[in-house]
């Protein structure tokens, strides 16, 4: 019902559908039945990276030579939208947290660091994530405080990093460090590896997102090669700012996804639940309640769509990409809420979909940047 034909999509080819068959088929093998018992368990089988992998899931978007696949706008929102349908958003999360921590890699990183690591990554062989946020302050990149300074042919790294995804588990963290001033001219990004000594890890416990490995990171006089540095020294700012549009579009395809999950499960429940002898949904005042979920999900995601096309031609839209995450993950919250109050007490249960999304409203509305500081970046890009 929320979701268009293929005959009717402008934005969709033959082999975007065939990809969502497969991401379908995986999700449905391989997630969807073992969602609530990896939440409980607070963490997932690695053996999922590989799978993945095989699927070409992982590889999205990467440079061919390093055992990535190519992929528009709309491939990657296939994947993450498929993704969602499991309604667990911790796997999702922690599964594609390469997406955010090797980026960097590909785009900046040495040649021959590249080759070394990119293709365990891809291969699902390692774990990559990125370390940016710290214990006093998330936003505000341009004031982190873990430093690095140089040593011969190493930087020695102190300070702390923290809310990392797969932090726990990561092989390769690409962190965020300070080499030199104030401000983000000093900022400069370096690859970490999991077992360099002087680095420990300490486990967080989340409101939602539980199957995702979250994770403190403590760096104590960890020397890293020189040869990890990624781009240029002073540089990590720029390249950090090279991410965002595409893990807040990411996010936002998400989002839009999670509110379409909650909006079918509760039209399905609906249909079935009864009280004063008829289906719920035949009481006016839940059918306009799935209306306008529904109504919001279409919004958002023809939202979405455009603004793909738009960066698939070559534009860079900020403004509109900070409003497009604002705008689902408030569609998310507002979906989430109205189909957890029409599932009534069973939507307080845990091991349902839409709990999962209840409780992971937050994390989506926070992280990738806050919606106060989406709407703070959208104004400044609209001369405000």
């Amino acid at each position: 019902m929320l979701e268009r034909t293929r005959a009717q999509s402008p934005f969709y080819t033959a082999e975007h559908e065939a990809f969502r068959d497969v991401m379908r088929r995986f999700v449905a093998r391989e997630i969807e039945p073992h969602a609530h018992e990896w939440d409980e368990a607070g963490e997932f089988p690695r053996e999922l990276y590989a799978k993945a992998s095989e699927i070409g899931l992982l590889g999205l978007g990467f440079p061919e030579e390093y055992g990535g696949v190519p992929a528009d706008q709309f491939m990657k929102i296939v994947a993450s939208q498929e993704l969602a349908r499991a309604g667990a958003g911790g796997v999702s999360s922690s599964l594609m947290s390469h997406t955010i921590g090797s980026p960097p890699i590909a785009r900046a990183a040495r040649p021959e660091v590249k080759a070394r690591v990119l293709p365990q990554v891809l291969s699902g062989q390692k774990i990559s994530a990125l370390a940016i946020t710290e214990p006093s302050g998330g936003s505000d990149v341009a004031n982190l405080r873990t430093k690095a300074r140089r040593d011969g042919d190493h930087y020695v790294v102190s300070g702390e990093k923290t809310f990392i995804t797969s932090g726990m588990r990561a092989d390769y963290l690409t962190v965020a460090v300070r080499t030199g001033g104030d401000g983000p001219g000093g900022v400069s990004l370096l690859l970490i590896e999991g077992d360099t000594p002087g680095l420990s890890r300490t486990k967080l416990k989340k409101m939602g997102w539980w199957a995702s490995d979250t994770a403190t990171l403590h760096f104590d006089e960890c020397r890293v090669p020189v040869e990890n540095l990624i781009g240029e020294e002073g540089q990590g700012f720029k390249i950090i700012m090279q991410n965002f549009n595409s893990e807040r579009m990411g996010m936002a395809a998400s989002c839009t996804a999670y509110a379409r999950v909650c909006v079918e499960d509760a039209i399905a429940y609906a249909k079935e639940r009864k009280t004063f002898g008829k289906p719920i949904a035949q009481h006016q005042v839940i059918r306009h309640k799935l209306v306008d979920m529904a109504q919001k999900v279409a919004a958002s995601q023809a939202m979405l769509e455009l603004l793909a096309w738009r960066l698939g031609h070559g534009e860079s839209p900020v403004a509109e990409i900070c409003m497009m995450k604002n705008q689902a993950t408030q569609t998310m919250a507002f979906c989430a809420s109205e189909a957890v109050q029409i599932f009534g007490g069973a939507g307080f249960m845990r091991g349902i979909k839409v709990e999962r999304i209840y409780r992971e409203v937050k994390v989506n509305a926070i992280g990738g940047g806050t919606e106060e500081i989406m709407k703070d970046l959208a104004s400044r890009q609209m001369g405000l």
